[in-house]
């Protein structure tokens, strides 16, 4: 599944604004994904760092292998960073907080050169960077952001144009009616930054009354069962008079809809999501769900692995952005996410790989 589309990292030289101001203008295909990504050949780019006499080694603290999306990053990453030849030795928590702590601490101890984390916990985490950094080990904050601890360096997609995607194609088909959004969990910091995303595009038509949001609710560990419960209180709450929902991530939004088709409603009201899980992409196909908001991992696992084997190295690395986790301002690295739908599974999802024909469509 790992491919060689490198030239497609140079989304990030370019304004990671243009996909929402054509999302804006009503155009829901990847016109721009195109675009923005035929800047070069495969051959143009290779996972180079400089050559080095000691094998580096790379800790990957991850939060959960529990969700799908979690289990590609862990593949990716791996491949990326062996491909770089370096090693890489990656433990998951599954959400618990002390483990992933305790899991760190056996990686540091072990003798790595590099420290990456996803975090569980925004705030937990920086107990993490403290204890690698008393070691001389640098922190990569690996997708979600630290909060308060000095990350060295912060590598991801643009969480608030995710949920500026989201809200982009589901006002565009609704631009007046009651909405529900169901959150992620509020222990993540990306939760919040899709979150405000999604209101950056809500808020003007919610002060002129066009839109009123019903209903507002975190999930727990971004579970599709917290989500579909959230999803239950909200139609019982407004007598399943919803219009639209805009669900955090494709496993809140599975939730969502498996509540929607209790009741006979899926299909009808448009749920927005954010992963390309397969499961999003065959309901699309379906039509219980609208849109999602891909984040192709492969470039951003293949962008990290080489992050982290310069910084490693001691080398100098290029950013993009500055994030503020609540200390300072992390040097950052944001690629940009793509609007999917109906019209363009093919030539986003499918074409890169990142799930097969067969199984977005079943064989025929």
């Amino acid at each position: 599944m790992y491919r060689a589309n490198l030239w497609r990292l140079l989304l990030l030289m370019f304004p990671l604004f243009i996909i929402v101001t054509a999302c804006h203008d009503g155009s829901e295909n990847s016109s721009e994904y195109r675009s923005s990504n035929t800047l070069g050949s495969p051959e143009d780019k290779a996972l180079k760092v400089s050559p080095s006499d000691e094998k580096i080694k790379i800790g990957f603290s991850m939060d959960t292998f529990l969700e799908e999306r979690w289990l590609k990053d862990r593949d990716l990453f791996k491949d990326a960073v062996e491909k770089l030849g370096a090693e890489v030795e990656i433990m998951a928590a599954n959400g618990d907080d002390a483990l992933q702590i305790s899991q760190a601490e056996a990686m540091i101890a072990s003798g790595i050169d590099l420290l990456m984390v996803v975090p569980h916990n925004a705030e937990a985490a920086a107990t993490i960077v403290n204890k690698a950094h008393k070691a001389g080990i640098k922190v990569i904050s690996y997708d979600r952001l630290i909060k308060n601890a000095d990350v060295d360096l912060y590598i991801s997609f643009d969480n608030v144009q995710v949920g500026e995607l989201q809200a982009v194609a589901v006002s565009n088909i609704v631009p007046k009616g009651k909405y529900v959004y169901i959150g992620g969990a509020v222990t993540d910091h990306n939760a919040h930054m899709f979150k405000k995303g999604v209101f950056n595009v809500l808020q003007p038509f919610i002060d002129k009354g066009d839109i009123t949001v019903v209903y507002d609710q975190w999930s727990q560990d971004w579970t599709p069962a917290s989500a579909y419960e959230n999803m239950k209180a909200a139609l019982m709450a407004n007598h399943n008079q919803i219009d639209a929902v805009i669900a955090a991530n494709d496993a809140t939004a599975g939730g969502a809809i498996k509540a929607l088709e209790e009741q006979g409603l899926a299909g009808n009201i448009p749920v927005a999501g954010q992963d390309g899980d397969l499961a999003a992409i065959q309901r699309i196909v379906k039509g219980s769900q609208m849109m999602t908001a891909y984040k192709p991992i492969d470039y951003l696992t293949m962008e990290a692995a080489m992050i982290a084997v310069k910084m490693a190295k001691g080398e100098k690395v290029e950013t993009n952005r500055n994030m503020n986790n609540g200390k300072i301002e992390v040097p950052s690295v944001l690629l940009a996410p793509v609007p999917v739908n109906r019209t363009n599974i093919d030539e986003t999802i499918i074409s890169d790989g990142f799930h097969s024909f067969e199984d977005v469509y079943g064989k025929r």
